[in-house]
C-alpha cells in the first residue's frame, strides 16, 4: 500500500494510516458473539482493516515465538499453512475434474447407446476393450449397441433412426430436468458460470453460501448433468467456481484464513488458478488467468501459491487420466508443416470475425438475461431450460457436428488430416502416383465428404452462435469458454480449407506463389481453427494473455504463439470498438454487483462534494460525540439505521473530525461491556477520549472504547477530484472514504456512492445497477 499511496498525495490525508488500525483493536473481538458476523451478507469488505488485523496477529505470534519451542513451532505451522492449503486445494479440485470429466464422456454417450460388456464405459472406452475392433471401424464393435438395436435388434433403418432420436431427446431432457430441479431445490447459487460473482467476491463483497458445501456439492452433480445433456456450454467456468468452492471449504480449516476475509481471498485468487488448470491441463495459463480476469488482489505470495495450487491441481489430473491419451492437453495437435506471413491476413480476419461474434453476443445474451429479469419468464426457470434443452436435442441430432459433444467436436476440428484420419473432414482425394512419406501429405483437391462436411459445419455454426445466446444464464451451471471456442474453430476450419484450395487450385496466384508450391503441404486447416477457437473466446471474455497461454497448453502448438497472439489483440481491439466490457464484467453490471473494475476510466470533471452524502435536502449525518453520548443513543442509532459505521466528532456544535468506529465493534463492545462490567447501564456515557474524567458516585459507570476508535480513518477535501477518489476506492479497497475541511467533518463517500456516481455519468440509472 505504501507505493499506491504516493500516487495520491494531493488532497488525501494518509498520515499514520495503519498506525491505530494495527493497534490493539479489542481483546473480545476474537470471541465475536454468535449472533454478530465479521460481515453482513451482502456487504463489502474494509481491505485495509483486514490488512492492519493480520499484521497485528503475525507481529503477536512472531513474538511469542521467542518464548518457547512451543510457540516457535506454531509460528512455523502458521506459516506452512497457506502452502498445506494449497496443497489440499489442488488435490481436492484435481480429483473432482477428474471425476467430472469421466461422468460426462459416459452420461454423454448414454444418450446414444450402452456398452453391453460393463455399462459404466464410455463408447470409446467400450471399444478400447474390445478384441473384435478393427482399424477401419474403430468407433463401432459389437460391445457397445445403441438403445435401437439393443430394444429392436436393427442397427439401421428409419425406425432405428426415429427410435434413437427420440431416446436422445428423452435423455437429454431428463439429465436438465434432474440438473434444474437440484439447482432450484437445493442449491439456488450452484447455477451459472460463477465467475462474475467470484470476480465480485474477490473485490471483498460477501455472498454468504456461495462458496459453500452445498454449493460445491450441488453444482458438481448438477454441472456433469448439464453438460451431459448437449446443452451449448462448458464445464470449464463452473470449474472455476468448484475449486473456489474447495478453497473456501479448507479456509475453514486454518483460524488464520478463516478469521480474516482479505487473506481468505488470496486463498481464493489460487483457487482459481486451479480450477483453470484443472478446466483446460493448462497450469501456467490458470495462473495467469487469475491474475489477468479473475483476481483483485493479486501480491507476489499469492501468485507463488497460485503455481503451487495449479501444478498440483495439474498433476492429480493428469494421475486419473481421465482423457485416455497420457496427456494432460485437452486437444493435443500435431501439425506438421510452419505458418507462412502471408497467413497472417486470414488470421486477422478470424480476430475480427471473433471481436463482432463477441459483441454480437454479449448484447443478445445480456438483453435475453434481462428480459428474463425483468419478465414473467424469470418465474419458470424449470420450463426455460425443459425447452431451451427440447429445442437443442431436436436441432442437433440430425447433424453429427451438433450431436457429438462439443469437446470432441472441437477436437476433430482441430486435428490435421493424416494418412490414418477417417473424418469426413479428411475426405480428399489421393493422387495415385504420390510417393510421399505418410507424414507429409501435399495438399490435395477435397472430395465429397469435404464439401458435405462444410454444409454440415456451416449449418452447425449459425446453430451454434443462436442457441448459445439463449443458454448462458439459465438456472443451471453453464460455462461459455468451449461454447465460445466451438464457434470460433468451426469458423476458423471453413475459413482454413477454403484457403487450402485455393492455394491448391491457384498456386500461380502471386499471394501464394513465395510459399505454396504444386505438391508441397502449406496450409493446414487446422491451425485455422485454433485460430478462431481463441479470437472467438477473447472476443467474449476480452481475455489476451492468459489466453493465448491457455491455447497454446491446450494443444501443445507452441509454434503457433504469433498467429494467436494476432488473433487474440484483434479480436479485443475490434470488440473494445463497441463495448469495454466482456461477457463477465456485462453480468456484473446486469446484476448490479458492487465492482469497481480497475480497467474501468473515469474522466468526468466532479468534485467529491458532487458525490457526498448528506445532500441538499438530506438528514445530517449520523455521527457520535466523543463524551457526551449515552449507551442508550448509541443502541438507538445502531437500531433505526443500517450504516457500516459512524464518524466520531468532538461536539456537533464544532462538527470536528476524531475517527470511526464500526457499527460491528460497537456492537460487540456494548454487548460485552453489559456482560461483564459491573454499573453498565442504558444512562452510561461512552467515552471515546483516552482519559474520562471523574464522575460523581451517583452517576452510572462510564464505557471507555477508545480502543475501538479508528484515529485515522481515509480521509479526502470536498475538493479532490473524483477521479483521485475513485482510483483510491479500487487500489485500496475501501468501504468509505470521509470527506473533510480544515479538519470539519463534511459527509461521507461509500463504495456504492462511486457506483452510482459513475453511472449516473454514463447516463444509467444509478438504483437500476445496484444490486439487491
Amino acid at each position: 500500500y505504501t507505493e499506491l499511496t504516493l500516487v495520491f498525495l494531493k488532497g488525501v490525508d494518509i498520515t499514520n494510516m495503519f498506525e491505530h488500525l494495527s493497534g490493539n483493536l479489542m481483546d473480545f473481538l476474537d470471541e465475536p458473539f454468535p449472533d454478530v458476523s465479521t460481515y453482513e451478507d451482502f456487504h463489502t469488505i474494509d481491505w485495509l482493516r483486514e490488512k492492519s488485523r493480520d499484521t497485528d496477529r503475525h507481529r503477536k505470534i512472531t513474538s511469542k515465538s521467542k518464548e518457547s519451542i512451543w510457540e516457535l513451532i506454531k509460528s512455523l505451522l502458521d506459516a506452512w499453512s497457506g502452502w498445506v492449503v494449497m496443497l489440499l486445494i489442488g488435490l481436492l479440485s484435481g480429483t473432482l475434474a477428474g471425476v467430472i470429466d469421466l461422468a460426462v464422456d459416459w452420461m454423454t454417450d448414454l444418450k446414444e447407446g450402452v456398452c453391453l460388456s460393463a455399462f459404466w464405459y464410455s463408447h470409446e472406452q467400450c471399444c478400447w476393450t474390445s478384441n473384435e475392433t478393427t482399424f477401419d471401424d474403430r468407433d463401432k464393435c459389437p460391445q457397445w449397441q445403441k438403445w435401437a438395436e439393443l430394444m429392436t435388434g436393427h442397427a439401421e433403418g428409419a425406425g432405428a433412426y426415429v427410435l434413437n432420436y427420440f431416446l436422445y431427446i428423452l435423455w437429454a431432457l431428463l439429465f436438465s430436468f434432474l440438473a434444474v430441479s437440484l439447482v432450484r431445490v437445493f442449491a439456488p447459487y450452484a447455477c451459472g458460470s460463477g465467475i462474475p460473482e467470484i470476480k465480485t467476491i474477490l473485490s471483498g463483497f460477501i455472498i454468504r453460501g456461495y462458496l459453500g458445501k452445498w454449493t460445491l456439492l450441488i453444482k458438481t452433480v448438477t454441472l456433469v448433468l448439464a453438460v451431459s445433456s448437449g446443452l451449448s456450454l462448458g464445464k470449464e467456468g463452473p470449474l472455476v467456481h468448484v475449486a473456489c468452492c474447495c478453497g473456501n471449504l479448507f479456509c475453514s480449516l486454518f483460524s488464520k484464513y478463516s478469521k480474516n476475509e482479505g487473506k481468505r481471498r488470496e486463498v481464493l485468487s489460487a483457487a482459481a488458478a486451479a480450477g483453470v488448470s484443472v478446466a483446460f491441463g493448462a497450469p501456467i495459463g490458470g495462473v495467469l488467468f487469475s491474475l489477468e480476469e479473475v483476481s483483485y488482489y493479486f501480491p507476489l505470495k499469492t501468485l507463488w501459491r497460485s503455481f503451487f495450487a495449479a501444478l498440483v491441481a495439474a498433476f492429480t489430473l493428469r494421475s486419473i487420466n481421465p482423457f485416455g491419451n497420457s496427456r494432460l492437453v485437452l486437444f493435443y495437435v500435431e501439425y506438421h508443416t510452419p505458418w507462412y506471413m502471408a497467413e497472417l491476413v486470414p488470421f486477422i480476419l478470424l480476430g475480427v470475425f471473433g471481436g463482432l461474434w463477441g459483441t454480437l453476443f454479449i448484447r443478445a445474451n445480456i438483453a435475453w438475461c434481462r428480459r428474463r429479469k425483468t419478465t414473467q419468464l424469470g418465474k419458470y426457470p424449470v420450463l426455460e431450460v425443459i425447452a431451451v434443452t427440447g429445442i437443442t436435442a431436436v436441432l442437433a441430432y440430425p447433424n453429427p457436428y451438433t450431436r457429438r459433444s462439443t469437446s470432441e467436436l472441437i477436437s476433430e476440428l482441430f486435428n490435421d488430416c493424416g494418412a490414418l484420419e477417417s473424418s469426413q473432414l479428411c475426405d480428399y482425394i489421393n493422387n495415385p502416383n504420390m510417393s510421399r512419406p505418410v507424414d507429409d501429405i501435399p495438399d490435395r483437391p477435397a472430395g465429397p465428404g469435404v464439401y458435405n462436411a462444410l454444409w454440415q459445419l456451416a449449418l452447425a455454426l449459425i446453430f451454434k452462435i443462436v442457441i448459445t445466446i439463449f443458454t448462458f444464464g439459465m438456472k443451471i451451471p453453464s460455462g461459455l469458454f468451449i461454447p465460445s471456442m466451438a464457434v470460433g474453430a468451426i469458423a476458423g476450419r471453413i475459413v482454413g480449407i477454403a484457403v487450402e484450395q485455393m492455394a491448391y487450385h491457384h498456386h500461380d496466384w502471386i499471394i501464394f506463389k513465395n510459399w505454396c508450391r504444386p505438391g508441397a503441404d502449406c496450409v493446414t486447416p487446422g491451425l485455422y481453427a485454433m485460430v478462431g477457437a481463441a479470437a472467438c473466446l477473447g472476443g467474449v471474455t476480452r481475455m489476451t494473455v492468459s489466453l493465448v497461454v491457455i491455447m497454446f497448453e491446450l494443444t501443445g502448438g507452441l509454434e503457433y504463439i504469433v498467429p494467436l497472439m494476432a488473433a487474440a489483440v484483434t479480436s479485443k481491439w475490434v470488440a473494445d470498438a463497441f463495448g469495454k466490457e466482456g461477457i463477465y464484467e456485462s453480468h456484473i453490471q446486469l446484476n448490479g454487483y458492487p465492482y469497481l473494475d480497475v480497467r474501468d476510466e473515469f474522466t468526468h470533471r466532479t468534485l467529491a462534494t458532487d458525490v457526498m452524502r448528506p445532500r441538499r435536502n438530506d438528514p445530517p449525518l449520523a455521527v457520535l460525540t466523543q463524551d457526551t453520548t449515552t449507551v442508550e443513543d448509541v443502541e438507538t442509532l445502531i437500531k433505526d439505521t443500517d450504516y457500516n459505521g459512524f464518524p466520531v466528532v468532538v461536539s456537533r456544535e464544532s462538527e470536528r473530525l476524531i475517527g470511526f468506529v464500526q457499527r460491528r465493534d460497537l456492537t460487540l463492545a456494548i454487548k460485552n461491556a453489559r456482560q461483564k462490567q459491573d454499573g453498565v447501564v442504558s444512562s452510561s456515557v461512552v467515552y471515546f477520549t483516552e482519559d474520562a474524567p471523574q464522575l460523581p458516585a451517583s452517576n452510572p459507570q462510564p464505557l471507555k472504547l477508545r480502543r475501538i476508535l479508528n484515529l485515522s480513518p481515509f480521509t479526502v477535501t470536498d475538493h479532490t477530484p473524483m477521479e483521485t477518489v475513485v482510483d483510491i476506492f479500487r487500489k485500496l479497497g475501501l468501504r468509505q472514504c470521509l470527506v473533510t475541511r480544515s479538519g470539519r467533518l463534511l459527509g461521507i463517500i461509500t463504495k456504492k456512492d462511486v457506483l452510482r456516481h459513475m453511472a449516473q455519468m454514463m447516463n444509467q440509472d444509478p438504483e437500476s445497477i445496484m444490486f439487491n
